[in-house]
């Protein structure tokens, strides 16, 4: 039996009650009495924080950030921060904990329970056991590139700047893990770049492919241009299995196949670091790909299950706890099988719940699973 340490950052809106469903889940599995165990701490990040601390992140968080086996992360964001300086503003905290952590490697997976194949915006039978996981490059690129500023020209003209910057050991490590995914799946990869117009698409198919002869020839790699990759995916989307891609283009795509699952509301993340060279562990981060929906905040309405998941996700590969990480799922499977629905995926003849009632529920499939 092992111990781990989960530092808990609901942050804002949402983030706060979804979170809450996860503890609820600590609190079970610590009071089980067998197996591994949790230690949780806690801190505030996004405009928590900058209410509070007057930055969207402290030192002392990211100090417990670094020490954490795993961050288990709410939401940030909302209209009261939105005239915040630039560099203080929510989003920043959630970047600074992936620039510091150097979480370079962000998993998205796409799956479609068949409960809810009719929620989707596309037809049944092009969603129904779609399973795709986006591997996004996560620490370099437009987001991170320098220089990215606005400036004002002589003419008063002003002019804005990104810069898109990839160097080659960038693509070789976040190709490596889509390489390792696709082998424990279906063994095939699609490397999403624009190497039509961009310099670094032309980089990144080559190193990709320079990766893939080396190291993973036993995986099928396609390479497609991001945009036909988001046309393909209304298209045949069960066509994928693992797409790795850069931050701007992962950004845009895994929000498209998070739409076709049904609601945003579903979806876990996983941000991963490298492997620690003496002990193997890698710093990660557990979201879901949600915002904080400010509109619907403190009601009680929020869906609970993207962060729910990413809690497994958490147990699958931050705490190698991966019989409890398929019984989670297997839980929110049955939920959704006995029709309770929150707003956001309701449909007719299903029974709508609020965020506690949807966490509670479950946690009593989980009750009965581990039984």
């Amino acid at each position: 039996m092992a111990t781990h340490s989960l530092l808990l950052l609901p942050g804002d809106g949402i983030g706060v009650e979804t979170i809450a469903e996860v503890e609820r889940l600590i609190v079970f599995f610590n009071a089980r009495g067998s197996g591994d165990t949790f230690v949780i701490d806690r801190d505030v990040v996004g405009g928590a924080a900058y209410d509070a601390h007057g930055v969207a992140i402290t030192d002392a968080a990211m100090a417990k950030a670094q020490q954490a086996d795993a961050v288990m992360f709410g939401a940030v964001g909302g209209p009261k921060w939105d005239k915040v300086a630039y560099e203080h503003r929510p989003e920043a905290g959630l970047l600074r904990l992936r620039k510091d952590l150097d979480l370079f490697a962000n998993l998205r997976p796409a799956i479609c329970y068949p409960a809810l194949a009719d929620a989707s915006s596309l037809k049944r039978e092009l969603v129904e056991g779609l399973d795709i996981m986006i591997v996004r490059e996560l620490t370099g690129g437009v987001y991170f590139g320098e220089p990215k500023e606005i400036v004002t020209l002589e003419n008063g003209e002003r002019r804005a700047v990104d810069t898109q910057i990839y160097t080659s050991r960038e693509i070789e490590r976040i190709a490596k893990v889509a390489f390792d995914l696709a082998r424990k799946r279906g063994n095939k990869v699609h490397s999403a770049e624009k190497r039509n117009v961009m310099k670094t698409g032309v980089l990144w198919n080559q190193v990709v492919s320079e990766v893939h002869k080396s190291y993973a020839p036993d995986v099928v790699l396609e390479h497609i241009l991001a945009d036909n990759c988001a046309m393909q995916l209304i298209r045949n989307p069960k066509q994928f299995d693992v797409i790795v891609t850069d931050n701007l283009f992962g950004d845009v795509l895994s929000d498209e196949a998070a739409m076709m699952t049904g609601s945003l509301g579903m979806l876990p993340s996983a941000s991963l670091g490298a492997p620690n060279a003496k002990t193997g562990k890698r710093k990660t981060l557990y979201e879901p790909v949600h915002g904080s929906a400010p509109d619907i905040a403190g009601k009680g309405l929020a869906n609970p299950i993207a962060t729910i998941a990413s809690f497994a996700m958490a147990l699958r590969y931050s705490c190698d706890m991966l019989a409890e990480a398929d019984l989670v799922d297997t839980a929110i499977a049955r939920v959704l099988d006995k029709g309770l629905r929150t707003g956001d995926i309701m449909q007719p003849g299903m029974r709508q719940v609020g965020t506690t009632e949807m966490g509670q529920a479950i946690e009593t499939e989980l009750r009965a699973l581990m039984a």
